[in-house]
C-alpha cells in the first residue's frame, strides 16, 4: 500500500480527467517516470500561465491522449520538481496532502507542502 505525506494511505488525486503517471488518478512513480508526477494540485490561472510559459501547456487539450485540457480548479498529478520551481516563483497551487505521494518528502519538507494544503 502506498502511503502519502502524512503516513496514511494514499487517495486519488482525480479521475475526471484522469491523471497520474498511470493515468488511474493517484499521484504514483515509477523509476521510469522522469518527471515523479507525486504532487497533487490543484490548478490556478497563475500556474497554469507560468507551466505553459515554462513549456509544459496544460490548458490545450489533446485529444489523442484523451487530455480534455485543464482549467483553474482541475486537480492534476504535477512533477515534484515543476511545483517546487513554482513556489519559488510564488505561483505554487495548493496541494491535497491525502492525494500527494510520500516520496515528495524526498524532495521538501512537510512543513513547506502544509502552507500549500488546500482548504
Amino acid at each position: 500500500m502506498e502511503l502519502n505525506v502524512l503516513g496514511t494511505p494514499l487517495q486519488s488525486c482525480c479521475t475526471e480527467p484522469a491523471t497520474g503517471y498511470f493515468r488511474d488518478g493517484y499521484c504514483r512513480t515509477i523509476s521510469e517516470d522522469s518527471g515523479t508526477h507525486i504532487v497533487c494540485a490543484i490548478m490556478t490561472p497563475e500556474f497554469l500561465e507560468y507551466t505553459k510559459e515554462r513549456g509544459n501547456d496544460l490548458t490545450t487539450p489533446i485529444p489523442q491522449w484523451k487530455f480534455p485540457g485543464l482549467v483553474a480548479g482541475s486537480k492534476w498529478c504535477l512533477c515534484i520538481s515543476r511545483w517546487l520551481e513554482a513556489e519559488k516563483a510564488g505561483v505554487a497551487p495548493a496541494i491535497v496532502l491525502e492525494a500527494t505521494l510520500q516520496k515528495a518528502l524526498e524532495y521538501t519538507s512537510l512543513q513547506l507542502l502544509k502552507q500549500y494544503e488546500a482548504s
